[in-house]
């Protein structure tokens, strides 16, 4: 949905990203006038929410009947942008799933029903005070039967200012457009205005003064004038939530274009005010490219039959209106944003607001895979520093929404969009490229969920099919649990390129007392650096890792890839005169490692010995330069007590390790 204007804390970071971008491609930012903007978003957002919140209290926002299911919509408005008023009829194929001689559909008390027409007959109604029109049948009709009913209305739908039917100007021309998400649909047309039922199909249809021109979802099909008026036919054969059909009337000007992408060309039309148009004509080749890059990452733009569109409108932010999103500006962040919620989002939609990350957390990710793939380093963690700022600001909140009555909770930017987002980003890097992209193009092309509804144990489900991986934990603490870890990390140098860590974490919230990851650590000199990645799995974890090089410096998680904060590395000293004989794990496996550092002989023996005394292995370690490495496979032992001897010189270690 609704690209989330930046909170005060991201200004800075925005500011230093956009004058990057003037350089990479050239361009001339008015900081000042940018900063004005980003206020002015902030507020209508702000505003935006604050209606639809009061409007919730009135009712519940989706109380059309279960006994139907929706296969087809027929929309014809009449409209004047200069008019805050709505004249329409809306045609809806159906079937009945229970049998019945009643259905209800959604639709705001405010608009008027004038007549309901069946089988070419008016038949009796009720307009209910819960937002509802409740149509009765002559006869009962049974389930699995497919009917039809028109639903004549007019009125002026409520939410003047802003909301989800506006009539406003634009540089003194008249213009009306709608933005439903999450609840609006129903201020302005009959529908169900739920998250469980898709229309298979629409035609829209938009009667208009010829002086404007239209727009909406699909594909326009026909224009005919008949005197002041002319009525756009637009044809839309994909399934499609409600809350992204939407309309836009005013006096546009219209840039065609195509985007090559593999072996089709997909149809490019935008539609921008006069007095901006030049700025979505200079914009143009950044959404061409980017449509190629999301493609060649989770697979073939989901609409491609019939085309992708950019309209601009006067809402703050974008909404990702199936197959023709609308935007305030066609700037990066904005555009590459609702470009990616034509995959997730509109190809797959969230199947509760609680899972609204399945679409906002999607599109601010894939906006950053644009930045990855398009600027430098340097620019990339600006932005990922940023997003880590504001989800750090505060110690608790949880990506899952726990109250879809309050929009600001469901649009939360710290959470929804920020947090989700980083979910992403952390179960990349725990599978991998190529593992973590199969993942979500499995997801979005799975025959279940493909033009459907979609929850979050349907993406875990996929995620732990291509990787093999056990992602439980994961979504209890990140996806569940609130807050973040700060690590701690101890090293010690011991020579001959080998280091030793311990490793620990303490939490921001109660909900989760241990947060399980893979964490990025880079050990450098001057001449050498090299990552290793701890799976952190308990507190006070030790490890032996063997570099290679002598490092002089440790850095947790240099390139932002964790949601955490408080970092803490300190590098221990070793007396290197000390023999040191290390056995680890503890409890033991299938296999255990022993380090031996320090000890000025050719080589070491190991010898194991059972509870009982009885000698189980024994062999020598080879040493070089006082070092020594040997892992021992215990998987044949069986379950108890063993006793590890190591005899180096005259230095010799016991220890007591249980088998698991």
């Amino acid at each position: 949905m609704r690209v989330l204007v930046l909170p005060n804390v991201m200004k800075q970071i925005y500011v230093f990203l956009l004058l990057l971008s003037t350089q990479v491609y050239g361009q001339k930012l008015d900081l000042k006038e940018y900063m004005n903007s980003t206020e002015e978003l902030m507020k209508s957002e702000r505003l935006s929410h604050h209606r639809l919140q009061a409007r919730e209290m009135t009712g519940g926002y989706a109380n059309a009947s279960n006994n139907f299911d929706v296969h087809y919509y027929r929309c014809e408005w009449n409209v004047d942008p200069a008019i805050n008023y709505i004249n329409g009829k809306v045609t809806s194929l159906f079937t009945i799933t229970n049998s019945a001689n009643t259905i209800i559909f959604d639709l705001d008390h405010t608009l008027t029903v004038d007549s309901v027409l069946y089988h070419n007959n008016k038949i009796s109604f009720v307009q209910g005070a819960n937002e509802t029109i409740s149509i009765s049948f002559p006869a009962n009709i049974a389930a699995g039967q497919s009917d039809s009913v028109s639903i004549f209305y007019q009125g002026t739908p409520t939410g003047s200012g802003f909301g989800s039917f506006i009539q406003t100007n634009h540089a003194g021309t008249p213009v009306i457009w709608t933005l439903s998400e999450p609840y609006g649909a129903r201020d302005w047309w009959p529908c169900k205005n739920g998250l469980s039922d898709k229309a298979d199909s629409i035609d829209v249809y938009v009667t208009y003064p010829n002086s404007y021109v239209s727009t909406s979802n699909g594909v326009l099909q026909s224009r005919i004038v008949n005197g002041g008026n002319q009525t756009d036919w637009y044809k839309h054969r994909y399934p499609i939530a409600t809350y992204l059909v939407a309309f836009e009337v005013t006096n546009f000007q219209v840039l065609t274009d195509t985007i090559q992408v593999n072996n089709y060309v997909l149809p490019f039309i935008q539609h921008g005010y006069p007095e901006s148009i030049n700025n979505f004509i200079a914009n143009a080749f950044k959404l061409k490219r980017t449509v190629r890059l999301y493609t060649k990452a989770v697979g073939d733009y989901p609409f491609k039959n019939e085309q992708y569109g950019q309209t601009q409108f006067g809402w703050g932010g974008g909404m990702e209106h199936q197959t023709n999103s609308f935007v305030t500006t066609p700037q990066e962040a904005v555009a590459t944003h609702e470009l990616a919620h034509q995959w997730y989002g509109d190809k797959v939609t969230t199947g509760s607001w609680q899972h609204i990350w399945l679409n906002e957390g999607f599109a601010t990710f894939f906006a950053s895979y644009y930045l990855e793939n398009t600027y430098d380093h340097a620019t990339v963690l600006a932005n990922y520093a940023g997003l880590l700022n504001v989800i750090v600001s505060q110690p608790n909140g949880s990506v899952f929404v726990d109250d879809t009555t309050n929009v600001n909770r469901i649009f939360n930017g710290r959470l929804t969009y920020y947090k989700g987002m980083y979910l992403l980003r952390m179960l990349r890097l725990r599978l991998g490229d190529s593992l973590f992209f199969q993942g979500l193009r499995n997801y979005h092309t799975d025959p279940r969920l493909a033009y459907n509804f979609a929850l979050t144990e349907d993406l875990q489900k996929h995620l732990e099919a291509v990787s093999g991986q056990k992602l439980d934990e994961f979504f209890k603490d990140w996806f569940y649990g609130q807050g973040y870890p700060s690590y701690q990390l101890q090293w010690i140098s011991l020579g001959n390129g080998w280091i030793k860590t311990s490793m620990s974490q303490t939490t921001s919230h109660p909900s989760v007392d241990f947060f399980e990851n893979p964490v990025p650590v880079v050990f450098k000199n001057g001449a050498e650096e090299k990552t290793i990645t701890i799976d952190h799995i308990k507190n006070n974890q030790i490890n032996y890792i063997n570099l290679g090089f002598n490092p002089d410096t440790a850095l947790i998680d240099p390139d932002l890839w964790l949601i955490s904060k408080d970092n803490s590395v300190s590098k221990l000293v070793d007396n290197n005169t000390v023999v040191g004989i290390e056995v680890f794990p503890n409890p033991v496996g299938d296999q255990f490692n022993i380090f031996i550092h320090n000890v000025q002989q050719d080589q070491a023996e190991m010898a194991i010995y059972n509870s009982i005394g009885q000698l189980m292995l024994k062999r020598n370690i080879p040493l070089a330069n006082g070092y020594g490495f040997d892992q021992v496979n215990s998987s044949k032992f069986s379950r108890g007590v063993y006793i590890l001897k190591v005899t180096a010189g005259t230095s010799i270690k016991l220890v007591k390790r249980i088998l698991k």
